[in-house]
């Protein structure tokens, strides 16, 4: 009996180790999501930050779906438009919107990236005087009945009426029960501004924010917590880059 136990037990240990180290079994979206993170379009510099950005995990978060009509604001160069666009491209939608200037001639030149739609704002994005942030004035996005909209470190780039104009523009693209999935870098909570946390957001104002255009609070996720970021330091930083805590928040429109 003793030994019964015994090999029992070690099966046991053996069968958890096992799954502990099993790869990872994806969902048919994930498979999807992965299969764009590889793609020939992404640089070797934007594939050598999945690690620190886990593209896929934050998307399966903010509930993407492959048939989903998406904006995503503020793009900058398509780090994750790359990943988007091929996915959602056979049954969805994904529109680019603010800021898309440095993105269209790219999309115009790769294949894979054709449907992308740039979403025709009447947003004027501009400089405020006296600050590194900047204004959009009052505007729609120019798309209805979205299902999700993202930004991903954009929030904080923003003046307090510009992201609340941004705010009231994405819930009114948003179809009920559409999703708002914002994610940025953490700034400790009701600090002042100063020249090392212009480009942080303190999490707990931006729910406060969002909450004021209508949205609810759906979840939020650890993904990106950075326990070794004392919250002190500019994100451009050497020792902070690619290192900073980022906070991961899902609104949803009721």
């Amino acid at each position: 009996m003793r030994n019964l136990l015994l090999s029992i037990a070690l099966v046991a240990v053996a069968s958890a180790a096992q799954a502990q180290f099993a790869p990872e079994k994806l969902t048919p979206l994930g498979e999807k999501i992965e299969a764009a993170m590889k793609s020939d379009i992404r640089t070797a510099e934007e594939k050598d930050r999945d690690a620190e950005r886990k593209p896929r995990q934050t998307l399966e978060f903010f509930g993407l779906q492959d048939n989903m009509r998406v904006i995503e604001l503020v793009p900058g160069g398509g780090w994750f438009t790359k990943i988007l666009g091929p996915v959602l491209a056979d049954k969805g939608e994904l529109y680019v919107a603010i800021g898309t200037d440095q993105l269209e001639p790219m999309l115009k030149a790769t294949p894979s990236l054709s449907k992308v739609k740039i979403a025709r704002t009447d947003a004027k994005m501009a400089p405020a005087p006296g600050t590194k942030f900047f204004e959009l004035g009052d505007f729609s996005l120019g798309v209805k009945d979205a299902d999700l909209v993202l930004t991903f470190r954009n929030y904080h780039n923003l003046t307090p009426a510009a992201r609340a104009s941004l705010n009231r523009a994405v819930f009114a693209a948003l179809k009920p029960g559409g999703h708002y999935g914002i994610l940025d870098h953490t700034r400790r909570h009701n600090e002042p501004d100063n020249p090392e946390n212009w480009r942080r957001v303190d999490p707990v104002l931006v729910i406060k924010e969002v909450q004021a255009a209508g949205f609810s609070l759906e979840d939020f996720s650890s993904l990106h917590y950075t326990s070794d970021d004392e919250l002190r330091y500019e994100v451009g930083r050497k020792s902070v880059t690619g290192n900073s805590d980022r906070f991961v928040l899902r609104f949803r429109k009721p």
